[in-house]
């Protein structure tokens, strides 16, 4: 069957080659996602698996339908007892685009009317059903993830506009962090960088420490879901953070150490420019800096950008650097000689992008 990744816009090809990395068959990638061709358990492992993927959908079926009674018929003769678990609560979730059925909301209940012939329940916490009509053909995908995979299961605490992990991993993919090197950030805030490039140093799945939707389906195997579990290897090594903040460097700590990295990662409070290199050998310094359409106006951050970059040209030899922002005079203001920016990332309404530089 096809299997959907979902990301944020601008990341698919990242993604993709997270995936082809991994082992899974990608067959396209479109605005917002990556399509795969597999199995169930190809389903579990990409859920396990994948850093870089926001929801895993299993597409379940397709078909024609140019009107509301076909499409309830159709979806009455899916066969969901092998599908759910009897009983299931669903939520229904319809898009219409370029089709005689227009109206998304008559299409969520025609689809909740026939599963309720089959005894699922409409209930916001069940399983999410996707229900996707383009240009008259209908598309039934699961959400197989449950809560949002940026959820790793280790933070119980976020600073403020976080960014998502799931994000995170890609940008640290774009920068050609491999876990081969130390990692930098000194704008840390609860630790998002230096844990996810702790976790690719060590070879930690994503997913190990968190729960998903289709351990709760009829075809799961939980002994063969535990045999996907990545067999971890020792980080080369750390990956450290600072952060002004006495409060996030508090956060960072306590985040790692449920996460299982405290002997991988270190954090201290430090303003910007004061940084200097966490370790001997050369790697990446990469940060997310605020930014205008984070906080506000961006003018009285150039002045962070501008100390950020002196400090960085004037005590980081041969490190590289990479830089989130939603601005370009803010990376700019660094006077770091960055490469062309990376692709605009939609992150939660705002147009970031990475920017990077050679070793320095």
């Amino acid at each position: 069957m096809d299997i959907f990744l979902i990301t944020a816009p601008g990341l698919e090809t990242l993604l993709a080659a997270e995936a082809r990395e991994k082992g899974f068959k990608v067959t396209q990638t479109s605005p917002g996602g990556v399509t795969l061709r597999g199995d169930w358990p190809a389903v579990w492992r990409a859920n396990l698996q994948l850093r870089g993927a926001t929801r895993v959908l299993a597409r379940l079926t397709s078909f024609r339908a140019l009107y509301l009674s076909q499409l309830e018929k159709n979806v009455r003769e899916v066969d969901w007892a092998a599908v759910l678990p009897r009983g299931a609560d669903v939520t229904v979730d319809a898009v219409c685009h370029k089709s005689k059925i227009y109206h998304a909301g008559a299409a969520q209940e025609r689809v909740a009317s026939a599963l309720a012939a089959h005894g699922h329940n409409a209930d916001p916490a069940g399983f999410g059903l996707r229900v996707r009509i383009e240009r008259d053909i209908v598309t039934l995908s699961l959400d197989t993830s449950g809560e949002s995979l940026h959820r790793r299961g280790h933070k119980e605490a976020v600073n403020k506009a976080p960014l998502r992990e799931t994000m995170a991993a890609l940008f640290l993919r774009d920068a050609g962090f491999k876990g081969k090197e130390p990692l930098f950030d000194p704008m840390c805030g609860s630790g998002t960088f230096p844990m996810e490039g702790a976790e690719i140093a060590r070879r930690f799945d994503p997913g190990r420490g968190r729960d998903f939707a289709f351990q709760s389906l009829p075809n799961f195997d939980p002994d063969a879901f535990e045999a996907m579990r990545s067999p971890e290897r020792a980080a080369a090594f750390s990956c450290y953070g600072s952060d002004r903040d006495q409060g996030a460097i508090a956060m960072s700590r306590a985040n790692a150490e449920r996460a299982g990295l405290a002997d991988v990662t270190a954090f201290e409070v430090k303003p910007v420019g004061e940084i200097t290199p966490p370790c001997d050998t050369p790697g990446l310094v990469i940060a997310n800096p605020p930014y205008g359409g984070r906080i506000g106006d961006s003018t009285p951050l150039l002045g962070l950008y501008a100390a950020f970059g002196a400090r960085l040209k004037s005590a980081f030899p041969g490190w590289r650097a990479a830089v989130v922002t939603a601005d370009a005079k803010l990376a700019q203001a660094t006077g770091l000689p960055f490469r062309p920016a990376g692709p605009v990332v939609n992150h939660g309404g705002i147009k970031i992008r990475l920017w990077q530089t050679d070793p320095l």
